[in-house]
């Protein structure tokens, strides 16, 4: 099954570039292309691509307002975006996960990692790239521990409430049914019902909220992948 991507970012080379690294790619094609965040709401409703990457700083529109929106308006079938920029800044990959992106890599990543990254993300599974590293999201929470009021792990059980947990340190499904001695299928099962319970998005904003909610600490994650499938 081919995964149709759409490439969003405000520099004409980059772009080109992408595009041709990820067409030449088996199972990947890219079916449109943006050149700011507007476009890329535009082109995301009418194509409606499997994968975005997206750029977080463009004109007109920035790239987290633009993933904001996309998510909001395609619902149950929204795409899975994936923020490719230059800036490793804490507050942006705290605040692109937060809106739902699927995982924040770096644009000097190497070629064949990218496009490792967009089938992963495309497979529904959370990428967050080592060179990024959890304690980006770490230092970000550590000074925003707001105790979101829109997700409350007190409507969980305490079953749900640890594979939170779970997820917030990096683990992936395999890693956590390992560690609770579940199956995989249980463990997914669990995550669906958890992220359904607070209204989440993506894998990736539960990490988030783990973090706010205090499930997790900045110091203690690290103990599993950088993608958590």
């Amino acid at each position: 099954m081919t995964t149709r991507v759409l490439v969003a970012d405000d520099q004409a080379l980059l772009r080109a570039a992408l595009a041709t690294l990820l067409n030449a790619a088996p199972g990947l094609e890219v079916v449109g292309e943006a050149a700011d965040g507007v476009q890329a709401v535009e082109l995301a409703a009418e194509l409606r691509p499997d994968v975005i990457t997206m750029d977080i700083r463009m004109p007109v529109l920035d790239g987290v307002t633009a993933t904001r929106q996309i998510l909001s308006a395609a619902g149950d079938d929204a795409p899975r975006v994936l923020m490719l920029t230059t800036f490793d800044l804490p507050e942006y990959v705290y605040t692109a996960l937060g809106q739902g992106a699927a995982g924040f890599l770096l644009k000097d990543t190497p070629p064949d990692r990218i496009v490792a990254a967009v089938h992963t993300v495309a497979a529904g599974d959370m990428l967050i790239a080592p060179d990024i590293t959890r304690d980006l999201v770490e230092t970000y929470a550590r000074h925003h521990r707001s105790i979101a009021r829109a997700h409350r792990p007190d409507t969980l059980t305490n079953r749900e409430t640890e594979v939170l947990r779970l997820i917030g340190k990096g683990l992936s499904n395999g890693e956590i049914a390992r560690q609770l001695v579940l199956s995989e299928s249980t463990v997914k099962t669990h995550v669906k019902r958890l992220m359904g319970k607070l209204g989440l998005a993506s894998r990736a904003q539960a990490v988030v909220v783990a973090y706010e909610t205090g499930l997790v600490t900045p110091g203690e994650a690290g103990t599993g992948s950088a993608a958590a499938s």
